[in-house]
């Protein structure tokens, strides 16, 4: 079965990607999707993170702007945040790749927003990342309700500059061009994920 690595910094139109490799019929794991249900009323992560940052939980609820300003730009508490929460989207997405394999599927998209800063990106095939111009970027994500400049650019911090993922992305998918162009992009891509001679070589190859 063929892994895609999907991500892209925050506004880079990675949501609306892996909704076109969905439109396309291929199974997207949404890893931030998966944490909001750790996060939810009875979520396996409620208590954990309450015993490590107490008072982030309200109504039995991780709230995650609370949980958010515990952590943002503290290295040593997102930490502690990842060793509660990275084990239980693992067994998350394991469970993902089975139904997967199960169902027949060729082909998988992992949706990460942060593949590259960690070691998720040498367990996929290839590694697209979504990606617009940064004043689109801005635009974007400052529409958001409750953004700001300054949280941005806190959020943007913590992320693998642009620049870089594009350098180290086997396909770059570009959003800022409008939807039609990117769909065909994501059409390519799997063409040549499917083609032996196409697909390019991936950590998991080397």
């Amino acid at each position: 079965m063929i892994v895609i690595g999907l991500t892209g910094s925050i506004g880079m139109g990675k949501s609306t990607t892996a909704a076109m490799f969905r439109e396309a019929g291929v199974p997207v794991y949404d890893a931030d999707a998966a944490v909001h249900a750790l996060y939810d009323r009875g979520g396996r992560a409620v208590e954990a993170v309450e015993a490590v940052f107490p008072g982030v939980v309200v109504d039995g609820v991780v709230d995650r702007e609370r949980l958010r300003q515990r952590v943002l730009g503290k290295p040593e508490a997102l930490k502690k945040l990842n060793a509660v929460v990275h084990p239980l989207v693992g067994e998350d997405r394991a469970a993902f790749f089975e139904r997967a394999q199960a169902e027949g599927a060729e082909m998988v998209v992992l949706d990460v927003p942060l593949l590259l800063e960690g070691e998720g990106h040498k367990r996929v095939d290839a590694i697209v990342v979504a990606s617009a111009p940064e004043a689109m970027q801005r635009e974007r994500v400052l529409a958001r309700e409750g953004m700001t400049p300054e949280r941005l650019d806190a959020i943007l911090a913590q992320q693998v500059p642009d620049a870089e993922k594009r350098a180290r992305a086997h396909f770059v998918v570009d959003t800022g061009q409008g939807l039609e162009v990117a769909r065909r992009q994501v059409a390519e891509i799997m063409a040549a994920m499917h083609d032996p001679k196409r697909r390019p070589v991936s950590p998991r190859d080397a």
